[in-house]
């Protein structure tokens, strides 16, 4: 047995969702071996000294769009730079985005999106498939990702009206067959129809720039196309996932979801966590167009803090990073027009230090939560825990030594993205990967990386994850209560039709039972005559 298959970390602190404790963590063959102290091992193994620092679950991102056409044209970095860039970072896992435009199959997109994946990723992957519509064959498709493909999710677009968004019909039609399939119905969430209102307003105000993009955008859009989605999902007893939760009142609209007891999933980003909406009113068009994403980042500066608080507490449930990357020849799209700007930005890289910084080193979280909404509670609701987001034996060999003091200053010259921008230029965090180990191997250390295109391995997904399913199966055995009373036996009015519209007969009977029988006024008003009103005594 060669060394490359035996890894032996000793010294630090492992960091679960639920505790914290000194261990050594023994690696073969792509699994975790064994966790304790003083463990008794097999010669020829490499040995990674984590004293002073904790040893994590690698990251799982939730929300990627890697090697994806978009508004016109495709994503600066293809799943071999978004994947690498990932591990550099300490995110072992992404979630995909399988996204097809040009009327082919769900089946084909997401065979299409597979083997682009197969030949080129470092890293594991899983996919969520997008739909547009819905009718009897969309289902089918659903039905055979979900039970042969290994797929348990699916998004819909609430916004970008005549090009992605879905109607309220269909979305509550795909809600229902989410919830037949055990799978997990994803949103994003804005009012479409307004923000198409919007857009033209503001362009009649002469406003191209990318200001134009927060101005069309309001927050009110976001929460009320969010507190929409959460409302079906309520009635029809289905989860419901919100991505990119991006203000104040969207998240207030997960939380209130929650408290009233919907399966609400709510996922904000790096970007919302970490910066704000004053970039897009900077002089400079490159600068403000690259944060260019939707929903936009808020110009209120307390919105990363007060959404990092929301993340902590539980109301927010885990992150992702919405890493849709164009250089900015491809943002120059748009620029006469925001609306043209394709919509993206960074974050794959970047995620898990931000989160350490802005949550743990800020005091909000601990680092078992820290592990929680970067691992442990992805891989819980994709019903993929404990083969990922735990270190445990048994568990696969995706794992991170992280410094907790370590700095970094985040910059696109050293950056592993693909992309000529980076939304977090010059913002130094703490906390970062120092070691990162995927699938049994050590791909990221000292700051160097070693990989290989296509050793990622596609994730499958299960349906019915108990983290989601098992609250929705009670609420299903939950059910109104008939009142017995006695049958009515009185009269009930006669509805005559009139050229094939009902019209009800007045009812407005005297003592005898006979009905007023008066024409209306000339102006079209029933005759006062007939009123059951008394100005008398």
């Amino acid at each position: 047995m060669s060394a490359q298959n035996r890894i032996l970390i000793k010294g630090g602190r492992v960091v679960n969702h639920d505790r914290i404790f000194h261990a050594d963590v023994f690696i073969e063959d792509g699994l975790i071996k064994d966790v304790g102290e003083n463990l008794i091992i097999p010669g020829g193994a490499k040995v990674i000294e984590a004293k002073g620092k904790y040893v994590i679950p690698g990251g799982i991102d939730t929300n990627t769009s890697l090697e994806l056409e978009f508004m016109g044209t495709r994503t600066a970095d293809d799943f071999y730079t978004g994947t690498k860039a990932a591990l550099a970072g300490g995110t072992t896992m992404v979630m995909n985005f399988v996204l097809e435009t040009k009327k082919k199959s769900l089946l084909d997109a997401f065979e299409a999106s597979k083997s682009q994946a197969e030949k080129k990723a470092c890293c594991d992957y899983a996919f969520h498939v997008c739909v547009l519509n819905y009718d009897d064959e969309i289902g089918k498709e659903m039905e055979t990702l979900v039970g042969q493909k290994g797929v348990n999710s699916f998004k819909m677009f609430m916004a970008y009206k005549d090009y992605l968004m879905i109607n309220d019909a269909d979305l509550i039609k795909i809600f229902k067959k989410c919830k037949e399939l055990g799978a997990i119905p994803m949103v994003h969430a804005e009012n479409g129809d307004v923000i198409d209102e919007c857009q033209q307003k503001i362009k009649n105000l002469g406003i191209t720039g990318p200001e134009g993009h927060l101005l069309s955008r309001p927050e009110s859009l976001e929460a009320e196309a969010t507190n929409r989605a959460i409302t079906i999902a309520h009635e029809v007893n289905s989860p419901v996932y919100i991505v990119h939760v991006m203000s104040k009142s969207a998240a207030n609209a997960v939380s209130e979801g929650k408290r009233k007891g919907t399966v609400v999933i709510g996922e904000p980003i790096a970007a919302g966590l970490a910066t704000d909406g004053t970039h897009y009113y900077n002089k400079c068009w490159r600068h403000s167009a690259g944060h260019v994403m939707s929903p936009p980042l808020r110009d209120d500066i307390s919105t990363p803090g007060y959404l990092m608080d929301l993340l902590a507490s539980g109301d927010l449930e885990l992150t992702g990073t919405d890493h849709c990357v164009f250089n900015t020849n491809q943002k120059a799209l748009g620029k006469d027009d925001f609306s043209k700007i394709p919509n993206g930005v960074n974050g794959v890289e970047d995620r898990m230090t931000v989160i350490w910084d802005r949550g743990v080193k800020a005091g909000k979280m601990d680092p078992c939560r820290f592990v929680a909404v970067t691992s442990t509670n992805a891989a819980k609701v994709f019903n993929i825990y404990p083969q990922k987001g735990y270190i445990g034996k048994g568990s696969d060999a995706d794992v991170v030594v992280w410094d907790p003091e370590q700095s970094k200053t985040i910059s696109v010259k050293t950056h592993n993205q693909a992309v000529d921008f980076n939304i977090f230029e010059g913002m130094t965090f703490n906390g970062s990967a120092v070691t990162v180990i995927s699938k049994g191997n050590v791909v990221f250390e000292n700051g160097t990386l070693n990989v290989e295109r296509g050793t990622g391995k596609f994730v499958p997904t299960p349906c019915f994850p108990d983290y989601v399913y098992n609250r929705i199966k009670i609420r299903d055995n939950i059910k109104p209560v008939k009142v017995d009373r006695e049958p009515y036996t009185g009269p009930v009015v006669e509805i005559k039709v009139e050229n094939g519209t009902p019209k009800g007969t007045d009812n407005h009977n005297n003592q005898n039972g006979s009905t007023h029988q008066r024409p209306l006024t000339k102006s079209g008003l029933r005759n006062l005559q007939d009123s059951s009103i008394s100005f008398g005594n």
